[in-house]
């Protein structure tokens, strides 16, 4: 038989390898590679595609694209600008950069994300301007990921031998490769938290590893959970933090007595909400002989028991705030403290740092005294019953201290105790007292140009099950705002105090810069729709204007969505010990002390004030400004939990009420479709524009408007239109709603 020639075997080229080369050495720039290391990168191993690879290389030297930094290692030649900013991704898989190096933000295509993903800190160049004039972008490095734990539903691929997880956060373009080895003991179906480990270079998505399994999808605790875990917010305590709060000595002795201001006689009481159950803050009030008030503003002395250097101030600082879902509290301390031994109870004594000021009646602080102090809360009232007693004296028109009946201001609910006068005429006396000062004080605030925010928050009413049975919006009313105004004051005096020393001495201070001007004409021209107006002048009418804005819209079907807007086009509060000020308050000096029960800077501040009243010298500025770049930090993936818990919590209410049509109004509008907030429960949930069936609706930016192209009939932001639950999706936390109409057209 004759053997058949073999013909000569055609050498297959590697396709696109100049522009893969380039992006090899553009990606690593830093480092030079030789033809070895760049065959590894693509993959290839054989003697042909090397040739190819070494040839190449040469082709590119000689264009000038690459340099030859030594033998046979080469570098990509940078013609380039590159800059770093912060990866803000779209649902669709596009996304912008937020830079500081641009006055915009520059649009980075999906084919240009390079496996980035939302809030990584990247490296980008910009390669063309857009329509528009719009910058557009590609990202050539990850400098920093924001995080590498997600949470999501696992999808196990049993005869493949493998899973993938597919993350909740619509932000998320890909979902996470695990091994089957490394799927911990979760089954198919469950949530979990799963962890990015490595990102292959050839692989379409991430590997991760399981951390943790969640629960079913939609069960209360799981989706509570899978909150606290997006976030990585814990939601129990080491059990070496635990053991270590238990053994600390709670009691109050006489030798820490001696070394504190004794003001356990002087009259002290709390006012907090109804449910609470820790007290950071009480008031003490006295008439002095020289007709002054003498009102002391106790804090909760946490650092007396949470120690620097141990286990449980370790914790602290990484929780750094409380956390407040809508079901149940987070706390950053352990139940005994901050339930117990850091709670200012009534009836019992407690060791505080107290702010001590003389006021006269036109609330001017004519003395001032800061230290730690021993106190004895006399009673404990909720805001409602203070309010009781602000509102019935002013109708009464009686001064508290001659009313004989007191059960009209003082109910039964409240403990008071006896001392050596009568307890509770000199309660409501001071309540009532306190009340005028504190609006004063709030009217001073005011003409300095604080602005006012009242946003109304959504609060629910849940049965034995945690299930929403309704919802209720709280106000600020008197008694909250009267303890607004004391706390504020002592917030400020300290922070003054600290501020004003020479030599300067580092502090937290908690600043909030002006609002940007692009935002306040993006706000202008919103709110122009509803036929409002703002005065741009100067600082002192942007915020006369703003308080005026907040003011009109009081009780109007557009309150909360301008609310939401204002609140928005404010600067973030932040913590910072480079002191600028706080605009929303108009402090020249602001820190926050009234709250280290559930505030890690709070402790701090208390701390650095003690060191301070001791004459020690100076801290380290840069240790305490990384200390406040954390808690800052941990205090927005706080307030996010809290939020979706309130999303969910409402999305769980609505399942109920798939039936009923609601009024509300148009929040948002977008090419995709317009957002309604329902009047009645502020819960939202978006109608798409491919279920506004009778008519093609077009987008129309200018308008902030969804407008039929036949029917010429307009969807605006502001308008009030009936709908009905469409679906309602506990896992993404998201409302979807069917378009009913205009309330008119019903």
């Amino acid at each position: 038989m004759t053997r058949q020639r073999k013909g000569k075997s055609k050498k297959k080229g590697i396709s696109n390898l100049s522009n893969t080369i380039l992006s090899i050495l553009k990606k690593d720039r830093n480092q030079a590679f030789n033809y070895k290391q760049i065959a590894a990168k693509i993959g290839v191993n054989d003697a042909s595609s090397r040739n190819q690879i070494i040839k190449k290389l040469r082709d590119l030297q000689g264009k000038q694209e690459i340099e030859e930094v030594e033998r046979g290692k080469f570098k990509a030649v940078v013609n380039t600008d590159y800059y770093t900013g912060i990866l803000d991704l779209a649902a669709k898989g596009n996304g912008y950069i937020i830079s500081d190096d641009f006055e915009d933000d520059v649009f980075i295509a999906s084919n240009h994300i390079n496996k980035a993903l939302n809030g990584d800190e990247v490296e980008f160049y910009v390669y063309k301007r857009r329509k528009q004039g719009k910058l557009e972008g590609e990202i050539t490095n990850i400098i920093a990921r924001a995080k590498s734990e997600y949470v999501g539903v696992i999808q196990i691929q049993d005869k493949k031998n493998f899973a993938f997880v597919v993350v909740d956060n619509n932000k998320m373009y890909t979902d996470i490769f695990v091994p089957i080895n490394k799927i911990y003991q979760a089954k198919d179906g469950d949530k979990v938290l799963v962890k990015i480990e490595d990102w292959p270079e050839k692989a379409s998505s991430p590997h991760g590893k399981v951390l943790q399994v969640l629960g079913k999808p939609g069960d209360h605790d799981t989706e509570i959970h899978a909150i606290l875990a997006e976030y990585g917010l814990p939601y129990d305590f080491p059990e070496a933090v635990e053991a270590y709060a238990n053994q600390i000595d709670t009691t109050i002795t006489a030798d820490e007595i001696a070394k504190r201001r004794d003001m356990r006689e002087d009259l002290t009481f709390t006012i907090d909400p109804k449910d609470a159950k820790d007290f950071d803050d009480a008031l003490s009030f006295k008439v002095l002989d020289n007709g002054l008030y003498e009102i002391g503003i106790h804090i909760a002395d946490v650092s007396h028991y949470v120690q620097e250097g141990t286990v449980l101030d370790d914790e602290a600082f990484e929780r750094a705030t409380s956390v407040y879902l809508v079901d149940r509290v987070v706390p950053m301390l352990p139940e005994v403290l901050s339930n117990n031994a850091c709670s200012l109870r009534p009836n019992e004594e407690k060791y505080t740092f107290s702010a001590v000021f003389q006021i006269n009646d036109k609330a001017e602080i004519k003395n001032e005294w800061f230290g730690r102090t021993v106190t004895y809360s006399d009673a404990r009232f909720a805001y409602e019953e203070a309010q009781a007693i602000i509102e019935q004296n002013s109708s009464n028109s009686v001064e508290t201290n001659q009313i004989e009946n007191l059960d009209t201001f003082i109910p039964e609910a409240v403990s008071i105790t006896g001392k050596s006068y009568n307890t509770a005429p000199e309660i409501a006396h001071a309540i009532v007292k306190m009340d005028k000062l504190a609006k004063i004080m709030r009217k001073k605030r005011m003409r300095s140009g604080a602005i006012s925010f009242d946003k109304v928050e959504v609060k629910f009413n849940l049965d034995a099950n945690n299930k929403p049975t309704g919802v209720f919006f709280k106000t600020s009313k008197d008694a909250n705002k009267l303890i607004e105004e004391f706390m504020l004051l002592a917030n400020r005096k300290v922070s003054e105090f600290i501020g004003k020393q020479n030599p300067k001495k580092t502090f937290i201070y908690r600043v909030h810069d002006e609002p940007d001007e692009t935002k306040l004409a993006a706000l202008n021209n919103v709110v122009s729709r509803f036929g409002y107006k703002l005065n741009f002048k100067d600082r002192k009418n942007v915020a006369a204007s703003l308080n005026n804005l907040l003011k009109d819209v009081n009780g109007k079907k557009e309150q909360n969505l301008v609310d939401t807007l204002t609140i928005r086009t404010m600067s973030k509060a932040e913590y910072t010990t480079k002191n600028i000020g706080h605009y929303g308050l108009a402090f020249d000096y602001y820190s926050h002390f009234t709250s280290p029960i559930r505030r890690y800077p709070d402790v701090m501040a208390h701390r650095l004030l003690q060191h301070y009243l001791e004459g020690g010298k100076s801290v380290n500025q840069d240790v305490y400004e990384d200390k406040c770049n954390h808690s800052s930090n941990m205090e927005n993936l706080s307030t996010r939990a809290e939020r979706d818990s309130i999303k969910y919590m409402q999305i769980k209410f609505m399942e109920d009420h798939k039936e009923e049509a609601f009024l509300g109004v148009i929040s948002g509008v977008t090419d995709w479709g317009i957002y309604v907030e329902i009047i009645s429960n502020k819960c939202e949930g978006m109608v798409s524009v491919r279920d506004m069936k009778d008519d093609h609706y077009v987008f129309d930016q200018d308008q902030f408007a969804m407008v039929g192209k036949s029917s010429k009939k307009v969807y605006q932001l502001g308008d009030e239109v009936v709908v009905k639950v469409k679906n309602t999706d506990l896992v993404r936390k998201h409302l979807d709603f069917n378009l009913i109409g205009k309330p008119e057209a019903q």
